[in-house]
């Protein structure tokens, strides 16, 4: 087996993205690191190194324990590579759903479709008309 792999391959391999595809384009994005230099998906990894993922709010951490250029199976993935991610960054992955979105009471901010037009209806109305 070769001595070295393509970083997009072997982060694809170890299951953090789920397609090669995914992997090259975090590489072009800048949330790859290898040893701390941004890798471009091309980058060659070899055993021992350490591997920084930003991935959304959470920094992953793994060092390659040995290499691979196929895809293998999640319980298989320790075997290849140590997950040195702390336990904080983990917890962020756990976070409640509620933090990450704003819900807005009835009547607060602006009207619906529907409130604008009962709000023209009865502005277009006449009230001092006397039949």
């Amino acid at each position: 087996m070769a001595d070295s792999v393509r970083i997009d391959k072997y982060l694809w391999a170890i299951r953090v993205y789920k397609t090669r595809s995914e992997a090259t384009e975090a590489c072009n994005g800048n949330k790859i690191k290898v040893g701390g230099i941004p890798a471009k998906p091309s980058k060659m990894v070899k055993i021992g190194e350490e591997i920084e993922i930003r991935k959304g709010a959470i920094s992953l951490t793994y060092k390659v324990k040995a290499l691979l250029e196929k895809r293998v199976g999640a319980s298989l993935v320790p075997d290849y590579a140590i997950n040195l991610t702390p336990q904080s960054e983990l917890d962020k992955m756990h976070a409640p759903v509620e933090t990450f979105f704003v819900r807005r009471d009835r009547g607060a901010g602006r009207p619906t479709k529907k409130e604008r037009r009962e709000i023209d209806r009865l502005i277009n109305t006449d009230f001092y008309d006397e039949d």
